[in-house]
């Protein structure tokens, strides 16, 4: 099994009523998901609404997250930007603090061409020893990094060893999977499709349901893993309509409604993203 298969879960961040980082909550949350069984945790990615974190919350949600999981499962860090001697000033900061690996999204904003991908994350290779994860989500970031960029960087860098793919292009998720060099990773970004993905031989996802339903998703993904179809097309189906309503808002509005409703965070979002409508929150109750 790849380090990176199997179930991620991108962490939220739980704030307080009065917008602060809720450490309690957030072990609470990544108890909860440990209990469910998901293979990894990922810190500090979109789930966990970074962008509106200053540098000083960020080190100290990761090193909570790190504490709390005690080695009981590994710990990926969000790791991107569209700066990028930013990002690798930041990865200098983070890669003593316990964790596994990276995730990098494609840089947004600027809009670099395929070459200009390949340079940026050319040089973040270069700048550490960590295992790095890519990410493609071109629905946030409006660049679509091609396959035959992220081949490029699997085939010259033996320590980029998977994507998070997130397009929604299940053509450009089989040729990934056709193409990939023997060690590389291929993981869905879109929980509404991972069912379909694993058939097509890709080998796990990063979840943002799996914050709230982790062993059902969990067992969909192993299930799927080890062919046994059937079984998984069950889970998925019974979990379809809770993961559509989870992001009928945004991310992680449906996550954090949802978790609260089960007593572990608090409904609290930070600007410009915001709770759940009063009518998405009667219906993610519902669907539990």
């Amino acid at each position: 099994m790849h380090l990176f298969s199997g179930t991620g879960v991108a962490l939220i961040t739980p704030f307080d009523t009065n917008g602060q980082v809720d450490f309690e909550a957030l072990d609470r949350v990544v108890e909860h998901v440990i209990t469910g069984q998901v293979e990894y945790l990922v810190a500090l990615g979109t789930t966990g609404e970074t962008p509106t974190l200053t540098h000083a919350e960020k080190l100290a949600l990761l090193r909570a997250i790190v504490r709390k999981t005690a080695g009981r499962v590994p710990v990926v860090c969000g790791a991107g930007g569209n700066h990028t001697t930013g990002v690798i000033d930041w990865i200098q900061e983070v890669q003593q603090e316990g964790i596994a690996g990276l995730l990098s999204v494609v840089p947004y904003y600027n809009k670099p061409s395929q070459e200009g991908i390949y340079q940026h994350f050319a040089a973040i290779a270069a700048s550490t020893e960590l295992p790095i994860i890519l990410y493609n989500v071109p629905g946030r970031t409006v660049t679509n990094m091609l396959p035959a960029t992220t081949l490029r960087l699997a085939q010259d860098f033996n320590h980029i060893v998977a994507i998070k793919e997130a397009s929604g292009s299940l053509p450009q998720c089989m040729e990934l999977v056709a193409s990939a060099p023997d060690g590389f990773a291929v993981l869905s970004g879109d929980d509404d499709l991972v069912l379909a993905q694993l058939a097509c031989g890709m080998h796990g996802v990063i979840s943002v349901a799996a914050n709230c339903y982790p062993k059902d998703f969990s067992d969909l993904v192993r299930a799927g893993l080890a062919n046994g179809f059937p079984a998984a097309r069950t889970l998925h189906y019974k979990l379809l309509p809770a993961v559509k309503l989870l992001f009928a808002e945004g991310n992680p509005t449906g996550a954090k409604a949802v978790l609260h409703q089960m007593g572990l965070c608090q409904n609290v979002l930070r600007l410009p993203l915001i709770a759940a409508s009063e009518s998405l929150y009667g219906q993610l109750q519902n669907a539990i």
